[in-house]
């Protein structure tokens, strides 16, 4: 029983589109192969007698079903029964998150947990990509207006992102210094990143999946008419494609250093053949849209790579 038990950390079942849904899509595919999925949210996470237990529920996942899920058995689980355990929350990287990673580091030593709590606690979805600012567009990360100003006057149009948020929320283009709006972001979000705004989004970003330290695909994220939010949760459409020479030898070295960093899965973008600074470490999305697109299952590749 110990090791035929998944435990996915995440939202309800009921918040999720198993048409896109990555988590979903790992757990039908491992569930094939005669595990038992145990499914909580961060909120049911406890500390109980110096032992990591969760409240929630074991539950089995039908693609073929209008009601795509079925909760079995309600249960609270000591969670080093498990054989893994996804992380596999929507951010943002709040203080419920940090605490979620701490109480996971007691039992990382007994339980294979993807991605390692230590490591997603570590790295900033944002920030972490300024080691390779070399391979970026012009960006800032600051709360200072007077850096943010002379950002604008250089590049005319800029896009403020919050450092913590995710799915393209609260993401703002800007062809004017605007102190009131920027000050009242910056009192919002503390530091923000600001990127110099590049057109050819309008042609797409390009989604690259990671896993264990393996470059092993990417989909490209067309912004929908009037927009240039390449988030599919924002309506942008998704296409198959190739990545470039240059964009392949950024992702693998990104992926070598990942893999130092205790990273199993990830996701790293690009636009125009440039990183746009989102390298996503805490629920990596798009493996059920590039199994559509292209036909390849990453699920399998997931969990070979784990060996589960």
């Amino acid at each position: 029983m110990t090791n035929k038990i998944i435990a996915i950390q995440g939202n309800h079942p009921s918040k999720l589109n198993p048409t896109t849904d990555t988590s979903i899509f790992l757990a039908n595919e491992i569930q094939n192969k005669k595990y038992k999925i145990f499914y909580y949210v961060p909120k049911n996470l406890s500390i109980i007698n110096s032992k990591v237990m969760a409240k929630g529920f074991f539950i089995k996942f039908n693609y073929k079903n209008k009601n795509f899920f079925k909760i079995l058995k309600r249960q609270v689980l000591d969670l080093t029964k498990c054989k893994f355990i996804l992380i596999r929350q929507d951010p943002p990287f709040n203080l419920e998150y940090i605490s979620t990673t701490y109480i996971l580091d007691r039992i990382k030593d007994k339980v294979k947990i993807v991605n390692n709590p230590t490591s997603i606690r570590n790295i900033s979805e944002k920030l972490y990509s300024a080691k390779y600012q070399r391979f970026m567009h012009s960006t800032i990360f600051t709360q200072d207006l007077s850096q943010i100003k002379n950002f604008i006057m250089k590049h005319k149009k800029i896009i403020l992102k919050p450092i913590h948020s995710y799915s393209g929320n609260d993401i703002h283009l800007l062809e004017n210094f605007n102190s009131k709006f920027i000050n009242k972001f910056i009192n919002k979000h503390n530091h923000i990143m600001c990127q110099k705004f590049i057109p050819k989004i309008i042609n797409g970003d390009k989604r690259v999946f990671i896993i264990n330290g393996i470059v092993c695909g990417a989909i490209s994220r067309v912004p929908k008419k009037g927009s240039f939010l390449s988030n599919m949760s924002k309506g942008a459409k998704p296409i198959n494609i190739k990545l470039t020479d240059m964009e392949n030898k950024i992702s693998k070295l990104i992926a070598k250093d990942l893999l130092k960093d205790n990273i199993f899965f990830a996701g790293i973008d690009f636009i125009d053949q440039k990183l746009n600074g989102d390298i996503n470490v805490t629920s990596p999305t798009g493996l059920k849209t590039f199994f559509d697109l292209s036909g390849k299952n990453l699920a399998k590749t997931f969990w070979k790579e784990l060996r589960a």
